[in-house]
């Protein structure tokens, strides 16, 4: 937010020319911090002028920070319209830039966007792609979170022992490059998967548990209640099904 304001009262000039607008990206961070303080409205606004400013200023690169943090914000709010529109913007405009980076990030997103729309198997196909070609660039950030979107898509096939997999993979990232921000919904993943399989009672019981007090650790409003719904809606499908083993849980 002071970022924001330096820029905003042209005090401080910049000494060399950054790749992006630092202003464009301290909105694009304060937009993702009000969503997990549960200040949506706030954060939509704050990226839709990230993306503003970006085009106003005509940086480019700047402008793919923005489409990026705003198919995230999509993905976190579960509306896969808005993250294919957005993922469908930053792949342009990466073609037209030649920014492969973020032509990976947006192929990623456009995966699970199609996934969630009920196109599994081309959405998989997607986002394996991305990850390959981002792995073969040799960048781990931002990996264990790609991964979570992999495996929501398996999921959403019914392949929640592969979707398990892709978790592990993620945790293994995390402990060793400490990558954490997606730690809470990790561990969601990870109960709505065992929870799907069957796997016994105290493991889902402790990857949700592990969920919330994660989200509550973080200070993630968001996170903390949507780990808080999915465990509540574990119980009720639990309470009204014999042995409570294979449920299906909803991801949103």
């Amino acid at each position: 937010m002071r970022g924001v304001q330096i820029w905003r009262s042209g005090a401080a000039a910049s000494p060399v020319e950054d790749v992006e607008t630092a202003a464009t990206c301290c909105l694009c961070y304060d937009a993702v911090l009000d969503w997990h303080f549960g200040e949506i409205a706030s954060c939509q606004a704050k990226i839709a002028e990230a993306i503003a400013l970006a085009k106003k200023l005509n940086d480019m690169h700047g402008l793919a920070v923005a489409q990026c943090y705003a198919a995230l914000l999509a993905h976190h709010e579960r509306n896969p319209a808005e993250v294919e529109r957005f993922a469908s913007d930053l792949i342009e405009l990466s073609t037209h830039q030649n920014f492969p980076y973020w032509l990976v990030v947006g192929s990623i997103f456009r995966g699970w966007a199609r996934s969630a729309s009920g196109k599994t198997e081309e959405g998989i196909s997607w986002i394996i792609d991305g990850i390959r070609d981002r792995r073969s660039s040799g960048s781990i950030l931002g990996m264990p979170f790609f991964l979570a979107l992999k495996a929501e898509a398996l999921y959403l096939a019914d392949r929640a022992p592969e979707a398990i997999e892709a978790i592990a993979e993620a945790e293994l990232l995390i402990e060793r490059f400490e990558d954490r921000h997606w730690c809470a919904e990790l561990h969601l993943l990870r109960g709505v998967f065992l929870t799907a399989i069957g796997s016994a009672e105290p493991q889902i019981e402790a990857s949700f548990c592990k969920a919330i007090r994660t989200a509550k650790e973080q200070k993630s409003v968001s996170l903390e209640k949507r780990s808080e719904a999915t465990y509540a809606e574990y119980h009720r499908q639990k309470a009204s099904a014999s042995g409570g083993r294979g449920l299906r849980l909803p991801l949103w």
